[in-house]
């Protein structure tokens, strides 16, 4: 393949749903556009195990910077997936097991030398919630359990908790409950399925009023700008599918700290884009499935973190080939 007219697949949801103002995915397939590379485009249902080998049935795509008119789908594109230089995987949650499959037959096709942006490995390895316990030097005090009397010891300690499920995405299913809520029993067999089901609790940080800050890293190193996402009137959620407002703002010397604990990790297993989320000084979830605010942040900053990107996927094709 021409080093000078790479091929980039992308696995995402029906490009025709997105809403392009915001969608990170479309930004990064017109950032590769722009360095002249070819996009081809696959949705889960596009792939294929035939005989041991990774097969994918796509198009050729087209994209514009046109919230009208932002793609068009080309010819058909149908072969092993690893004669793509490199593929993104970009399908939004949920996290069942239908992207765990997904991330089986990307994973065929990465032994097979594809460069998969992320690894498929750690995109299973890394949940949001639950991996932030690799690091608690830098997270509020959490506990992870199924038991309801430890969710209830652990509120008694802090006197105000959120309780999170770890398959919930853009705030739902998420609850702030306070000592004596009388709805607390209820909360927590709901989240806990009376005892089914993990649940992860964390104690509540008062600067949520200030907003939930996405931090995205490249390959590890941050973007200088986070987005806080301002929670909307009357909501205790910075998740702007919940109305939040997204303001940018310049990294704090904590934030880099916070990057500086977690960045090399991801960078190690292969994750070269993520989105910390930070609230006040306290890591709260790591994105590493499909995040997003690249857009939000491009606008505000005049910035191209897409760009960025590309050139990390460049630089690691270029070390490979060397």
């Amino acid at each position: 393949m021409s080093q000078s007219r790479r091929l980039l697949g992308v696995v995402m949801d029906p490009i025709d749903t997105i809403k392009p103002k915001k969608d990170s995915t479309l930004a990064m397939l017109l950032a590769a556009q722009r360095r002249g590379w070819d996009i081809v485009y696959l949705r889960q249902q596009d792939l294929e195990v035939r005989g041991g080998a990774p097969v994918g049935h796509g198009a050729r795509l087209t994209v514009r910077d046109d919230t009208e008119r932002w793609f068009e789908i080309g010819v058909p594109w149908s072969g092993g997936i690893e004669q793509l230089d490199a593929l993104l995987m970009r399908k939004d949650p949920p996290f069942d097991m239908e992207y765990i499959y997904t991330t089986y037959i990307l994973e065929l096709a990465e032994n097979r030398g594809l460069l998969v942006v992320n690894k498929p490995a750690s995109l299973r390895d890394i949940n949001e919630k639950a991996y932030t316990s690799w690091f608690p030097q830098c997270t509020p005090p959490t506990l992870v359990t199924r038991s309801r009397s430890a969710l209830l010891e652990f509120l008694k300690e802090h006197g105000k908790v959120v309780l999170k499920p770890f398959d919930g995405m853009g705030g739902r299913s998420i609850f702030i409950v306070t000592q004596g809520d009388l709805n607390t029993n209820v909360i927590i067999e709901t989240l806990t399925d009376n005892g089914g089901r993990f649940t992860l609790a964390q104690r509540y940080i008062p600067e949520i009023v200030n907003g939930d800050k996405r931090i995205l890293l490249i390959d590890g190193e941050p973007i200088d700008y986070a987005l806080a996402r301002i929670p909307a009137p009357g909501e205790s959620r910075g998740n702007l599918v919940m109305g939040a407002k997204g303001e940018g703002r310049p990294l704090t010397e904590r934030d880099r700290w916070l990057c500086g604990q977690v960045g090399p990790t991801l960078a190690a297993k292969g994750v070269l884009f993520a989105g910390l989320d930070v609230i006040g000084d306290y890591l709260t979830e790591i994105n590493v499935t499909s995040p997003t605010g690249i857009r939000e942040l491009d606008r505000q900053f005049n910035i191209d973190i897409a760009a960025k990107l590309m050139a990390a996927i460049d630089r690691k094709l270029a070390a490979k080939a060397a």
